[in-house]
């Protein structure tokens, strides 16, 4: 992301015609005038960064047209120039708004100083509108000594300081964001942009312009230019947060920037070049959305250089217990309980739970219980919310400690899994309340255990 279009208004002929050719020596769009309702008539056609603004014009003062820019939403950025500069007036300019002053005559070189100063300081201010680093008081460690985090940590340290694209898979609620955040924080790149894109919370439609943004005028509603995602992470890291959820039209477009590094906005002829290093997330597996059309095959190969899998909490042992104590002080503290633990019966639930929900569903149980429960006094299962696996026949539950004692937990939620949906009658969004799960891992359960019939 750089400056790109650039507005002039100066009265003097000689100095606004060697200012437009300096910046469009430089490969910059320029428009330039000599009056205020000039300015206004350019202003108002098109989207512009930067606006070198004399103070004093033959149909009026600079400053009112830099106070009509600044009421903008999505204004460009302001550099007054005058014949009469003073301290006063240079302190007043600031105050509206402008982001610098420079005082006639001025150097070539001084002029290409304050370009880039704006160029940095305007990505700096548009990258943080979608910056996505947490500002609560969240540990920065993935938690966990269980073999299957330490074997996580490991890989992660690995490629943390390398560049390489990552595709960190695992089901929903495993922290996979986590990974990726590690990853980041432990990168070269820690102090660039990080930008996330939660690709299955944008529509089909609008997902193009997210990522690569679009020119004003390119569809109904684009009233400003605006950049995307991959111009706002340029020298920095994106997330493409569940990565399987892009159509089928936009993954061309994709692998090509990932592959040339290059992309044009949409409504735009204009080829932007980007340096980002490519994290992504999937709950689902790829190869077979590869093998049924969903996915290409090619992308999926340049996405998956270096594989993260994310271990599921039933496969982490120990980890619950230590989990769910690093919850617990966690939310006591941003809750102000004081003198709170899990009762010993409190514990043994926790660790003979099956966790569906993963990570998430134990963070927000033991939140719960934080909320529900008093000062100096042991959180109790029921406080939890969890009791032990039970499986809906018709009206009558039956405790699964009634289960043989050599089924597997797999044919256990398979079983749970396919009676709730038989006692819903198909109906999925009932059953995923039920069950305590989203729709979409639901879904993803019925294919794994291949109950669609």
């Amino acid at each position: 992301m750089a400056i790109e279009k650039i507005v002039v208004v100066d009265d003097e002929m000689m100095i606004r015609k060697a200012l437009e050719t300096q910046l469009r020596n430089k490969r910059y769009s320029v428009a330039s005038t000599g009056d205020l309702k000039g300015a206004r008539k350019i202003l108002a056609r098109d989207s512009f960064d930067l606006v070198f603004l004399d103070l004093r014009l033959p149909d009026g003062d600079g400053t009112d047209l830099l106070e009509e820019i600044m009421a903008k939403t999505d204004c460009p950025m302001v550099v007054m120039m005058t014949g009469y500069g003073s301290v006063e007036s240079a302190v007043s300019c600031m105050q509206m708004g402008a982001f610098d002053y420079v005082v006639k005559p001025f150097s070539f070189d001084q002029i290409e100083v304050v370009v880039e100063k704006v160029a940095s300081f305007d990505k700096m201010r548009r990258v943080t509108k979608y910056y996505v680093e947490e500002s609560d008081t969240r540990s920065s460690d993935i938690v966990g000594e269980s073999d299957p985090i330490k074997k996580l940590k490991n890989l992660v340290d690995k490629v943390a300081k390398t560049e390489a694209t990552v595709l960190i898979t695992g089901e929903n609620g495993t922290g996979k964001e986590l990974v990726a955040r590690e990853l980041y924080r432990n990168s070269m790149l820690a102090k660039q942009p990080y930008i996330r894109v939660n690709c299955a919370a944008i529509s089909e439609t609008l997902m193009e312009s997210e990522f690569f943004g679009h020119e004003k005028g390119s569809f109904t509603g684009a009233t400003e230019r605006r950049e995307g995602r991959f111009e706002l992470a340029d020298g920095g890291t994106i997330l493409l947060d569940e990565i399987s959820e892009i159509a089928p039209s936009l993954q061309a477009k994709l692998l090509r920037v990932l592959q040339e590094k290059e992309f044009e906005r949409v409504g735009g002829n204009k080829t932007i070049g980007v340096k980002v290093r490519v994290l992504a997330t999937t709950n689902r597996n790829l190869l077979e959305e590869v093998e049924k059309g969903n996915f290409r095959e090619d992308l999926y190969y340049r996405l998956n250089v270096f594989p993260i899998a994310v271990p599921a909490l039933k496969e982490r042992g120990d980890d619950i217990l230590l989990l769910a104590n690093t919850f617990l002080s966690r939310h006591a503290r941003r809750y102000g309980v004081e003198k709170i633990s899990f009762s010993k019966n409190c514990e043994k639930s926790i660790t003979a739970h099956h966790w569906p929900g993963n990570v998430r569903e134990l963070e927000n149980a033991v939140e719960r219980a934080v909320i529900l429960a008093d000062s100096g006094k042991k959180i109790e299962g029921d406080l939890l919310g969890i009791t032990p696996i039970r499986i809906l026949q018709k009206s009558v539950l039956i405790d699964s400690t009634e289960c043989p004692d050599e089924e597997s937990m797999v044919e256990v939620e398979r079983r749970h899994i396919k009676k709730v949906l038989e006692f819903c009658k198909g109906n999925r969004t009932h059953a995923a309340k039920k069950l305590g799960l989203n729709v979409r891992t639901l879904r993803n359960k019925i294919k794994e255990y291949e109950l669609d019939d």
